[in-house]
């Protein structure tokens, strides 16, 4: 994955995982789309990889027909059901210096994808975020998700002191070096997974980016809003007891120097765009 250019210089990688259970009916469609767009509009060596989480329909035959006819695509077949689980199994044996999700919905506007890993590429932070509850993003979903998606941040902000704006967003990028070692830490494998590694980057001082980002809400979405709701505060009261205790803290994780303002080129490591 990590490609040379002419001069023989490293190209940084990203890979992006796809996460999908029974998505069949949509996987070709949004997979050729996300491939499109990143062959013509990405200037980075890519690795999109589908991972299917005990898809009881075609799901699984539909990636593996993908990796025959796209370039760049990949398969992973999980016997287990969660967004987390599946997340950090690729994430965790990923090569790329960048790792990234997002939904197969592609309810996130394109666009943003590459606002979203830039800083991490040139080491300028260590995760970023989509943020649909950003002054900037132009979000159309409907008033209940909308109430409880900001209900939900609040309470990380009251209970967790969280500063970032949006934990849930499906649309999500580390360095894969930060990622591995927050990993072992991190116990969710379901939908509190973001929460989790966002917490732990901040109780770690890590920096997080925020993109605003352009989002339309999938009416065929299977998430189950309450059983999800009463999982993620459970998930916050063990987050709490690891803060208070000094558990969500990491020893030696990977950080980058942040550059001065109008600091020269030849300060930051030389960043190759792929031809």
């Amino acid at each position: 994955m990590n490609e040379q250019n002419a001069g023989g210089v490293r190209q940084r990688s990203v890979e992006i995982v796809v996460p999908v259970y029974n998505e069949a009916h949509v996987l070709a469609g949004s997979i050729g789309r996300l491939h499109a767009y990143l062959e013509t509009s990405f200037p980075f060596p890519f690795t999109i990889t589908v991972a299917d989480n005990a898809s009881t329909d075609a799901t699984w035959q539909a990636a593996l027909d993908l990796t025959q006819r796209l370039p760049h695509v990949h398969a992973v077949h999980l016997d287990a059901k969660g967004r987390g689980r599946a997340l950090k199994h690729v994430w965790s044996r990923s090569g790329a210096d960048v790792v990234a999700y997002m939904d197969v919905d592609l309810s996130t506007g394109l666009e943003g994808f590459l606002p979203l890993v830039a800083p991490l590429l040139s080491g300028h932070s260590d995760l970023a975020i989509g943020s649909r509850l950003h002054r900037q993003s132009a979000v159309q979903r409907g008033a209940k998700r909308e109430f409880i998606s900001r209900s939900y941040n609040l309470l990380l902000k009251a209970g967790l002191a969280a500063r970032f704006s949006d934990a849930q967003c499906g649309f999500k990028a580390v360095r894969t070096d930060v990622f591995l070692a927050l990993a072992p830490h991190i116990e969710d494998t379901a939908w509190f997974f973001d929460t989790e590694l966002l917490v732990l980057a901040q109780r770690n001082r890590l920096r997080i980016h925020e993109v605003p980002v352009d989002w339309t809400d999938d009416p065929d979405s299977r998430v189950d809003i309450v059983r999800t709701a009463l999982d993620d505060l459970k998930g916050m009261r063990r987050m709490f007891r690891k803060s208070v205790t000094g558990r969500a803290r990491v020893a030696a994780v990977p950080t980058t120097p942040v550059l001065p303002v109008g600091a020269p080129a030849s300060s930051a490591e030389h960043l190759e765009y792929a031809s």
